[in-house]
């Protein structure tokens, strides 16, 4: 269970992260300061297993993968939006972000909220007002490279097995 932080729609990457910060690219570095131009307080007082919340287009604007790695190191456990950028997707996936869309979701979800998500079957529980929704899940093979924590780590644990 996480409390929702939620944003509009086109939160774009330099919302996520300010490129002013890109002169560094440790995670912890991009954790500080993620989300600080969205006029939050976020990367301050978010909590790990905290959910974030977005409306459609979310993770638009640079291809950087900077700015699914600062949510992921400031312990967000998963991003539920409208939709997302294209490349933020594939960026999120390859960092071993999970995300989901479900508009349904995002439109039954207040800031503070406590959200429960289960990215197994795609089912999200709003426990502040006793809702469900029903996000559509990714294939078994794509859950397992989110569980390995990204794409380079899915792949070390593939070739070790083989």
């Amino acid at each position: 269970m996480g409390k929702a932080w939620k944003f509009g729609h086109d939160i774009d990457t330099d919302v996520i992260l300010p490129a002013r910060y890109l002169n560094k690219s440790t995670p912890e570095h991009l954790a500080a300061h993620c989300m600080e131009d969205a006029g939050t307080n976020f990367a301050q007082d978010v909590q790990l297993g905290d959910i974030m919340v977005g409306g459609k287009n979310f993770g638009c604007g640079s291809s950087r993968e900077h700015a699914p790695i600062a949510i992921k190191a400031c312990g967000i456990k998963v991003v539920i939006a409208e939709s997302f950028a294209r490349i933020f997707y594939r960026n999120a996936l390859n960092i071993g972000l999970p995300i989901m869309e479900c508009p349904e979701a995002v439109a039954g979800i207040s800031l503070g909220d406590e959200i429960v998500v289960d990215l197994a079957t795609g089912t999200i529980e709003n426990q502040t007002t006793n809702t469900k929704f029903q996000a559509r899940t990714f294939p078994p093979f794509m859950q397992d490279l989110i569980r390995a924590g990204g794409l380079i780590p899915y792949v070390e644990g593939r070739k070790k097995n083989a």
